[in-house]
């Protein structure tokens, strides 16, 4: 029998994001359910659109917080917060919601950035040292 492969290591900016994003994906599957509640939509459209478009939206960020070990899936959970930031058209709490979940993803893809860049010359500077 073959050992198992080991673990892909993960950078500090995908484990942090990733967490922002799972998350926040509660917290935009509720503001749905808020969007239906408050029958926030035009009178064309169906309140139940709502619940629709925040379980998606949620379900978007969950798939999202796996692809993050790609630049453009990075890119993708920045098009998923300005998403959000334009649920403020229609419930004006969302956009307290986008404004702290943009910080929190923007500080984990930054900083998360610049911790990988560190740890990643560490490393160099280790393996070059022997």
């Amino acid at each position: 029998m073959s050992e198992p492969r080991p673990r892909r290591r993960r950078g500090a900016a995908e484990s942090l994001g990733s967490v922002v994003l799972g998350f926040e994906s509660i917290v935009v599957f509720l503001g749905g359910l808020t969007v239906y509640g408050l029958s926030a939509l035009p009178a064309s459209v169906p309140s139940w659109w709502g619940v629709v478009a925040g379980s998606v939206l949620a379900v978007g960020m969950i798939v999202t917080a796996g692809l993050l070990r790609h630049r453009w899936g990075i890119a993708l959970g920045w098009a998923l917060q300005l998403v959000l930031a334009l649920g403020v058209f229609l419930v004006p709490a969302l956009g307290l919601v986008a404004l702290v979940f943009g910080a929190m993803y923007a500080y984990a893809t930054i900083k998360g950035a610049a911790l990988d860049r560190r740890n990643a010359a560490l490393a160099a500077d280790e393996s070059n040292g022997d």
